[in-house]
């Protein structure tokens, strides 16, 4: 289904989390993430990905190493850091509370 054009503010927004969480699930390469968004509404590029990760590299959110790969060049893998951590559980506290006040004012 391809996502609506009048949704893609909240997409856009929304995607800074999303790969906070994916991030926290473990080590990742880009391309891993590329994948786990593949199939979703919020589908995006490298040329997109790679300056939101930069973003979230310089305010200390996430960090990465290189790793040796079997099959060509290092690889970029990242991980969220301590401050990532916290930033991420603001997140979802904060995801918590407006899927509260949403349902709340749909009485």
């Amino acid at each position: 289904m391809p996502p609506n054009e009048k949704f893609s503010a909240i997409r856009k927004g929304l995607l800074e989390f999303l790969i906070l969480r994916i991030v926290a699930s473990g080590k990742v390469y880009v391309a891993d993430i590329l994948n786990r968004l593949k199939d979703t509404e919020f589908a995006t590029q490298e040329g997109t990905l790679y300056p939101l990760l930069s973003k979230l590299r310089r305010e200390g959110l996430v960090d990465y190493e290189w790793q040796e790969s079997d099959i060509g060049p290092p690889r970029k893998y990242y991980a969220l850091t301590a401050k990532g951590t916290v930033h991420l559980a603001e997140l979802n506290d904060y995801w918590k509370h407006l899927n509260v006040t949403i349902a709340q004012l749909g009485r």
